[in-house]
C-alpha cells in the first residue's frame, strides 16, 4: 500500500525539476486576433524579409496594432521565420529545376482563358499551418480551381490544375512563381501536354503576379481573419463558401462593379 504522505507536493516537484509552476497549468489559446497578427506579420516579412523582430514590431505599431517585441518574437518563433533566413515560406526554389521567362510584360489581356495565374499562400490555424493554392483567370479574376493542403507537396497543386483543365478551356499562358511545385517536371509536363505556354515570375518579383497577391489579401482580410478556424476540415468548408461569394456575389471595382463570374462568362466561356 502506498502512503499518500510520501508524495511530493506540486511546489516540491517543480522545484526539483526546475519547472515554473505557472507552466504546469497553462493552456495555449489561439484566437482570431492572434491569427490576424500572424498573417499580417507574415505579409510584412514577405515584402521585407530582412526585417527582424524590432522593425517588424515597429511596422505593426505604425499600422495601428498594439503589440510589443516579445509577442512578435513569439509569433516569429511559432512560424519559424527570421530576418534574412526564411524557414516558413511558400516559395521554395530548386536551383536544379529549369526556369522559364516571364511572358506577360507588355501583353494586353483582353479575354478569358488567355492567361491563368496561380500561387500558394499559407493560413495559420489552431493546429498549425495549412497551404492554399488557387488558379485564377487573369482577365476576369475568376477563381477556376483551388486546393487546401497540410503540406507543400506538388500533388495538391497538380490536382488543382487538372481540375481546372477538366472544366474550362485551356489558356494560352499559365504564370507562376519559381517555387518547386511549379518548376517540377510533373507540373511542366501537365502544362505542356495541354499546349499551354509556361511563364514564371522573375526571382523575388512578387509584383509579376500581383493580381493573385491581391486575392490573397482579399480572402485573408475579408474572410479568414474574421473566422476562428481550427482544423483543416473547417478551413476547407469555410474557404469553399467564400470562393462562391467571391466568384458570383462580391462586386469588383476593377471589373466595373461586376462579379468575376459575370465577366468570365460574358464572352461565351
Amino acid at each position: 500500500m502506498i502512503d499518500s504522505n510520501s508524495f511530493l507536493s506540486i511546489r516540491a516537484q517543480c522545484n526539483l525539476l526546475s519547472v515554473n509552476r505557472s507552466t504546469l497549468f497553462y493552456k495555449g489559446v489561439c484566437s482570431s486576433e492572434e491569427s490576424l497578427l500572424a498573417n499580417v506579420l507574415f505579409d510584412i516579412w514577405q515584402e521585407m524579409p530582412f526585417y527582424g523582430y524590432r522593425r517588424l514590431t515597429a511596422e505593426l505599431q505604425h499600422r495601428g496594432y498594439d503589440i510589443n517585441h516579445k509577442r512578435v518574437q513569439r509569433i516569429m518563433k511559432d512560424m519559424h521565420i527570421a530576418a534574412l533566413y526564411p524557414k516558413k515560406k511558400t516559395t521554395i526554389v530548386n536551383i536544379s529545376h529549369k526556369k522559364y521567362p516571364y511572358l506577360l510584360t507588355g501583353l494586353t489581356i483582353d479575354r478569358p482563358n488567355q492567361v491563368w495565374v496561380t500561387d500558394i499562400t499559407y493560413i495559420k490555424l489552431f493546429q498549425g499551418f495549412v497551404y492554399l493554392v488557387a488558379l485564377m483567370d487573369l482577365y476576369s479574376r475568376y477563381i477556376l480551381s483551388w486546393r487546401l493542403s497540410s503540406t507543400m507537396e506538388a500533388s495538391f497543386c497538380l490536382e488543382m490544375l487538372q481540375e481546372g483543365l477538366n472544366i474550362y478551356p485551356a489558356p494560352w499562358i499559365i504564370n507562376t512563381d519559381q517555387g518547386v511545385q511549379f518548376t517540377s517536371q510533373a507540373w511542366i509536363d501537365c502544362v505542356e501536354a495541354a499546349s499551354i505556354k509556361v511563364s514564371m515570375d522573375g526571382k523575388g518579383r512578387w509584383a509579376d503576379n500581383v493580381h493573385i497577391e491581391r486575392f490573397w489579401r482579399t480572402i485573408k482580410y475579408e474572410h479568414i481573419f474574421l473566422q476562428d478556424l481550427k482544423t483543416l476540415k473547417e478551413a476547407r468548408e469555410s474557404i469553399r463558401q467564400f470562393m462562391v461569394i467571391y466568384n458570383t456575389v462580391r462586386l469588383h471595382q476593377s471589373l466595373g462593379y461586376k462579379t468575376p463570374w459575370s465577366v468570365y462568362q460574358s464572352k461565351g466561356q
